[in-house]
């Protein structure tokens, strides 16, 4: 999808001791992936550091996805919160995600996404909903050119199958999908993952590649 759309991605790892930029004057857009930690873990300097930065991107009005984790960063730093389910469900498999009238242009009225999280956000003041599912309602958010999904559109099933396989055990989990569903949900849903991504990312560069010649570079940060 990243040569399609003429971008170059370049892979920063913060919390592997990358440094972060101090500008977006290099890069047409921004992306942060999802990782194990929450949103809330102040006392790691990665997650300090990445909730600070989020103002260059956020500033540079150029466009900005967060992806799970990244999103539950970004709903953080517009004033949202970041919690566990009330009754302790995570989701962790393909899980329906319902549009919302604000998302009719992204989503179909219903889809499946891979999913794996327990903690969710509530949406920051001004946002607008875009998606939700029936233990998270919160599935994906827009401000700006800054967008945030709880799913994973980024998980390939060769990632769906080592995740399933070495953490067995989050299988478990309130809520959670066996790993026979999962492998299932991957031959049923994920034609329509990747059909969507492609719409998506096509849509939320749109502002830039119209603009900018082949060899574009997208940042893209991972935890």
């Amino acid at each position: 999808m990243v040569e399609e759309f003429a971008c170059e991605p370049v892979i920063c790892r913060h919390a592997c001791g990358d440094p972060l930029p101090e500008s977006m004057d290099d890069y047409a857009a921004a992306v942060i992936f999802g990782g194990p930690m929450s949103a809330n873990d102040d006392h790691l300097p990665a997650i300090r550091n990445e909730l600070d930065w989020l103002e260059v991107p956020l500033r540079s009005d150029k466009p900005f996805l967060g992806i799970c984790l990244g999103a539950q960063m970004l709903a953080r730093y517009l004033g949202g919160t970041v919690h566990s389910h009330a009754e302790g469900y995570h989701e962790i498999g393909y899980y329906k995600v319902t549009a919302c009238p604000g998302g009719r242009d992204l989503f179909d009225d219903e889809q499946y996404f891979y999913q794996w999280h327990g903690e969710g956000f509530t949406l920051p003041s001004g946002a607008e909903h875009l998606a939700a599912s029936e233990l998270f309602p919160n599935q994906a958010f827009r401000t700006g050119k800054a967008y945030g999904v709880q799913f994973h559109p980024d998980v390939t099933g060769e990632m769906m199958l080592q995740w399933s396989s070495k953490v067995a055990h989050r299988m478990l989990l309130p809520g959670a999908q066996a790993r026979d569903r999962q492998h299932a949900g991957l031959a049923a849903y994920n034609p329509g993952i990747e059909n969507w991504s492609r719409r998506f990312f096509a849509h939320w560069l749109a502002p830039v590649l119209g603009q900018r010649s082949t060899g574009s570079r997208a940042m893209a940060g991972s935890d």
